[in-house]
């Protein structure tokens, strides 16, 4: 456990040259509990084989999986609903023939028993399955490893196949975007490239349910989701946010790094210049997904220097891309003002997080939510701001659909395409409580 490099250090990976072809899993942790015993991909054996399994994402119904697997005499060793998703596909659905496992078929099942939220890696002897639940809440997109000399060209010389969660990753190993995972699809990638076995329906009438949260917070900037890169999306954003929320200020500026696309849109929105005010500590981890409050307190008070010169005796909007407990603004704020600025204009360039998210985002419970507190009544008082303005959810739902690309496109990419419902669609359940689904506790 502990971060890649600790955890796999350049002699363990030397093991793995002679192999051809392998799943890895790296995030932390939001059902069961961050031990060794919990750690991916799960490893079982089953009647035809081991199978590998790696998965991002909280399945909903959990609980009552957990009790439906072990009424089947189903043994279970960890608390990770990922175990749970390792032993279904291990079992054997109706009709399989005795001596060829029906992989397309097991995962239907799955996606049958549980209907969010997964994105998969499941490795069979020579094979990869690359499979996303039929609402496409988590990520998941393939690329194409070429020639280092080609990687910045347009020609097609193929040398392997990689899957991830976010497209960032592939630039670094020498590969390059080519597809996301679709809704409901199960891929397979062998030896002979890539071929989409099926797209499993959603209930009729029901939207794809996209993390909109990947898009104002979690993802890297140069990842691609829907056709369009992250960073132009937080431009859009913010540009957004200044058209509902205008200022009277001198300069714009970010809580780096993530909200400073969102900045930048704000400040060509409204004209005024952006400026740097804050210096991160680039030694310190990102403050929300620190385990505990005390952690996240002790990761803000180490995190920031203030550029004085830039914003002494000027009026600041900061744009923050989300508050979600408070913890970190507030200090924040406090050092801007005793650096020099006169005022500090809060801006957020998403909706106040409302609802916890039970799909894979670490955000547990109502009463940490800052925007359920009696102190939100008057937020900039309690956080020291002169003013806090939110985008609001019908800003942030139009700035992240305005540059999705056309459904006819996506269409092309497979021969096969989920025809239930509306094709474009996004979950904000942390924003206004609509879950995709129903939640079963």
């Amino acid at each position: 456990m502990g971060l890649v490099s600790t955890a796999c250090p350049p002699e363990a990976l030397l093991k793995l040259r002679s192999g051809n072809l392998g799943i890895c899993h790296t995030r932390y942790s939001t059902t069961g509990f961050s031990e060794l015993q919990n750690c991916q991909p799960f490893v079982v054996d089953t009647l035809h084989g081991q199978i590998a399994v790696a998965h991002n994402g909280e399945l909903v119904n959990a609980l009552a999986l957990r009790t439906k697997v072990m009424r089947h005499g189903v043994g279970l060793s960890t608390s990770s609903d990922s175990e749970l998703i390792t032993q279904l596909l291990a079992l054997t659905p109706p009709m399989e023939e005795r001596d060829a496992p029906n992989w397309v078929a097991r995962i239907k099942n799955l996606m049958s028993e549980t209907p969010t939220s997964y994105s998969l890696l499941v490795m069979f002897k020579d094979v990869v399955y690359a499979v996303r639940d039929p609402y496409g809440n988590r990520p998941l997109c393939i690329g194409r490893i070429v020639p280092v000399s080609k990687l910045h060209s347009g020609e097609e010389d193929t040398e392997g196949w990689v899957v991830s969660s976010e497209s960032c990753s592939f630039q670094s190993i020498g590969a390059k975007y080519y597809r996301e995972v679709l809704p409901g699809e199960i891929v397979q990638i062998s030896k002979h490239g890539v071929k989409s076995l099926s797209v499993v329906p959603r209930p009729e009438g029901d939207p794809p349910a996209f993390c909109i949260f990947e898009y104002v917070y979690f993802a890297r900037p140069d990842s691609i989701f829907e056709g369009q890169m992250v960073y132009t999306v937080r431009q859009r954003c913010g540009r957004q946010l200044a058209i509902e929320a205008p200022t009277d200020a001198d300069v714009v500026s970010t809580v780096p790094e993530s909200a400073t696309p969102a900045a930048l849109g704000y400040a060509q929105q409204s004209g005024l210049p952006y400026v740097e005010v804050l210096c991160k500590n680039r030694y310190v981890g990102r403050t929300f997904i620190q385990p505990n409050t005390r952690l996240r307190q002790l990761g803000v008070a180490k995190k920031f220097g203030a550029l004085t010169d830039n914003f002494a005796g000027k009026r600041v909007v900061l744009i923050d891309d989300s508050i979600v407990r408070g913890n970190t603004i507030s200090p924040i704020i406090k050092l801007l003002k005793e650096a020099g600025a006169t005022e500090v204009h809060i801006r957020v360039a998403s909706p106040p997080i409302r609802y916890p998210c039970y799909m894979g985002i670490n955000i547990p419970t109502k009463e940490e939510l800052i925007a359920n507190r009696p102190e939100f009544q008057d937020i900039a008082g309690y956080i020291g701001a002169a003013s806090v303005k939110y985008l609001t959810v019908e800003g942030l739902v139009s700035a992240v659909q305005e540059g999705i690309a056309s459904l006819k496109e996506k269409d092309e990419m497979i021969s096969t395409s989920n025809t239930s419902g509306k094709r474009v669609g996004h979950c904000t359940a942390c924003l206004t409580g609509k879950y995709p689904v129903e939640l079963e506790w």
